[in-house]
């Protein structure tokens, strides 16, 4: 859709758009030629932010990836810069059509023998990684868990802050020796991964939270399903429970749910009670002893060759901008679809970011069962919302709309491409698991942590998270790749960002090669030959919902 002769200026997402996005900085009166049309600007137009290529009168529709985004607010002249002043948040009511949807899949034929390099499991599944996992069943045993995190990863060679140790000490004894400190000039080098004592052993991961006691019993249980979720993940190999006894949230309860989730369940997993402990002490020993042990265990693995068809893939956006939905969006949708063509399973979530696009979600779904399922979690969220005085319509961050994401409708329409094209399989609630091939829609709120422990939950081994303007997130047992939306925030932030989607925004690569170059990377990642950047990172973010009100 990008004009040859302007192929750098503009792009219109839809052919029903009355908006087009500027892919570069454009001056007011400069004349914008598309289609043979002529465009005006009446306003400087900063690239991400799109412009009216129509007079509007107040109250008339606006249309962009061929949805009602908004609606105007006053009389707006042809070639205006679109703002929150001039256009607030409209989308197209949503109901079960029954329609007899149809897909035309991508050739997949080039991946068809492929495989990736996995640990499986004795349940069937197939893990991208093998972790060992620290539970605790109330937010009383975090600082025990923190203890244990520090002796088990700086002697074992899971540690990432050497780097930073270095240089604080560095600082100090310029501070005692009289010296400038502005003066010390240290290298932040890579973190060392080679003195590992347990080579098959990717990490040792902790689940602090604030959660298990206090609050309502219906919150305790969402919290134990969801661990539950995450011990038997595929990329967990054992698991060390931390428990102080008397909580909401009891031991029992968390170890019903692991084996109704998952009867087969038969990783190595210790049960440590402080308040039938000896003494703190006693409680972390023994924790450390008898998970060295399980360390000792799991490590014997071997990853093994697997069918691309074994990859259950998250997809996320979070930092979004202007281009999130232009490029790195559509190129993950890409990569969505070939992945669902090959059997795969892919997730996608954020209920909140779905505002204006439910319509096509619906007709997509295989059954009236998943379409009215999804219409109901919709509703009854948004119902939720609106009680407290918000509202779906109240998702964009600041961040969001200063780089161009002016409505809520605006930021769904093009956070649902990250989704593809595909049939929806099944609707998923938050916590229950992905068990069918395909596209399956997730419930959980659009934000960044929350959504991405949900995914995880539900089943993700690899998460795609785009991102516009840049985020450390990441998660404790799924490997999560950070793709960004344009090569300034790639340059930028090369630390954090694995995938640049920019080529895109400048024409050199179209949505489909980039796509491909993104499931080349998945495959590369779940076969543990790259390790994303929020992974090196230890970046281990996690946060359970309360099933409350978050967008």
């Amino acid at each position: 859709m990008l004009s040859t002769e302007v192929k750098r200026l503009v792009v219109k997402m839809h052919p029903k758009d009355n908006v087009l996005v500027a892919l570069i900085d454009l001056s007011k009166g400069e004349r914008i030629v598309f289609n043979e049309e002529i465009f005006v600007l009446q306003d400087t137009i900063k690239a991400k932010h799109k412009f009216y290529t129509a007079d509007l009168a107040t109250g008339d529709e606006v249309i962009m990836y061929g949805v009602l985004v908004g609606k105007a607010q006053y009389a707006i002249t042809k070639g205006s810069l679109m703002t929150t002043d001039n256009l607030k948040h409209a989308a197209d009511p949503y109901a079960y059509r029954h329609i007899d949807f149809t897909w035309q899949a991508p050739d997949v034929a080039k991946y068809k023998n492929r495989t990736f390099s996995g640990y499986k499991r004795k349940d069937g599944r197939v893990g991208t990684a093998n972790y060992w996992l620290f539970v605790p069943t109330v937010f009383c045993e975090n600082r025990n868990m923190d203890v244990i995190r520090e002796a088990l990863h700086n002697e074992l060679g899971y540690a990432v802050s050497d780097k930073y140790i270095q240089y604080t000490h560095q600082l100090l004894n310029a501070y005692r020796n009289g010296d400038d400190i502005n003066a010390v000039n240290v290298q932040l080098t890579a973190t060392n991964t080679t003195n590992r004592a347990f080579k098959n052993v990717d990490g040792i991961k902790f689940l602090n939270h604030q959660g298990g006691c206090g609050g309502t019993r219906q919150d305790a249980a969402t919290l134990s399903a969801l661990l539950a979720a995450y011990a038997n993940h595929p990329n967990v190999g054992g698991v060390t429970v931390l428990s102080l006894g008397c909580q909401n949230l009891q031991t029992q309860d968390f170890l019903d749910d692991v084996k109704k989730q998952n009867p087969l369940f038969d990783k190595p997993l210790f049960v440590f009670e402080q308040q039938q402990s000896e003494s703190e002490e006693q409680l972390v020993a023994n924790a450390i002893k008898k998970t060295f042990e399980g360390l000792i265990e799991i490590n014997k693995l071997q990853r093994s060759a697997a069918p691309l068809s074994e990859l259950c893939v998250g997809v996320k956006c979070g930092g979004s901008d202007g281009f999130s939905g232009v490029s790195a969006n559509p190129a993950v949708g890409y990569t969505s679809d070939l992945l669902v063509a090959l059997g795969a399973k892919v997730l996608l979530a954020e209920f909140p970011e779905l505002c204006g696009a439910e319509q096509n979600l619906i007709d997509r779904c295989t059954t009236e069962v998943s379409a009215k399922k999804f219409i109901n979690l919709m509703r009854t969220y948004d119902a939720q919302a609106h009680s407290v005085g918000s509202g779906f319509h109240m998702n964009p961050s600041p961040g969001n709309i200063k780089d161009g994401l002016i409505t809520d409708a605006i930021k769904s329409a093009g956070a649902a491409k990250k989704g593809g094209t595909s049939p929806v399989v099944d609707v998923l609630d938050y916590t229950e698991q992905a068990t069918k091939a395909g596209l399956s829609l997730v419930c959980t709120p659009g934000n960044d942590v929350e959504a991405t422990t949900g995914k995880a939950a539900s089943g993700a081994t690899l998460i795609l998270f785009t991102t516009g303007l840049g985020t450390p997130t990441g998660n404790p047992v799924c490997q999560v790749i950070k793709v960004a939306t344009n090569s300034i925030l790639a340059k930028k932030m090369k630390d954090i960002i694995d995938i640049d989607c920019g080529p895109i925004i400048s024409g050199e690569k179209s949505i489909e090669e980039m796509g491909e170059d993104i499931m080349e990377y998945c495959i590369k990642a779940a076969s543990g030959e790259i390790i994303p950047k929020a992974v090196q990172l230890n970046q281990d973010d996690f946060i359970p919902w309360k099933r409350g009100v978050s967008l």
